[in-house]
């Protein structure tokens, strides 16, 4: 059942991260944190109509990520828990996804609030937060649901997916 899957990164997110440690771990985590898209110049008519979202979905390849595994200790918690019942970057396709926050578009260029993942990231997609269709008043977020005393905006990322240390400089305007 091997089936071969390319993707070709549509642009780099530039982020103050230079390293995973501190980082973010979530956009809520990062609320006055910009990012900055460099959208691939050929896909300028791709961003037609963006303006007049307040919030994207971005989907981007953890680039720094090596190997995976099935069972990892989250950030909330200290109990190993399988990856698919994670957000953890080391997975089987270390493919990641936040929701931030729209800042502006000057040409191939998107301003974003809530960077939360490493400078140079590639970016594999771009869709556009309805809300008419992305909330969910009823979702359950499983074991995390329990750790909602914990102060989960303010995690920080630490070395147990990475080595690297101290976060770069801010380049979004």
């Amino acid at each position: 059942m091997e089936t071969k899957i390319t993707y070709q990164p549509i642009g780099i997110i530039h982020t103050p991260f230079e390293n995973i440690a501190g980082m973010p771990i979530q956009p809520h985590g990062a609320p006055s944190i910009d990012g900055l898209i460099e959208l691939d110049p050929e896909l300028l008519p791709g961003l037609k109509d963006l303006i007049g979202f307040s919030h994207l979905i971005l989907i981007y390849h953890f680039h720094q990520v090596k190997g995976y595994k099935l069972y990892v200790v989250p950030f909330m918690d200290d109990v190993p828990h399988g990856i698919f019942a994670t957000r953890a970057p080391v997975r089987p396709n270390p493919i990641g996804m936040s929701i931030v926050k729209l800042k502006s578009v000057d040409g191939n260029m998107i301003c974003f609030e809530g960077a939360d993942m490493l400078d140079g990231t590639p970016l594999l997609d771009i869709k556009p937060f309805f809300t008419q269709f992305d909330n969910r008043p009823d979702a359950m977020s499983g074991w995390l649901d329990e750790k909602e005393n914990q102060k989960i905006r303010n995690v920080k990322s630490d070395n147990r997916f990475d080595a690297n240390k101290n976060p770069g400089i801010n380049r979004c305007k």
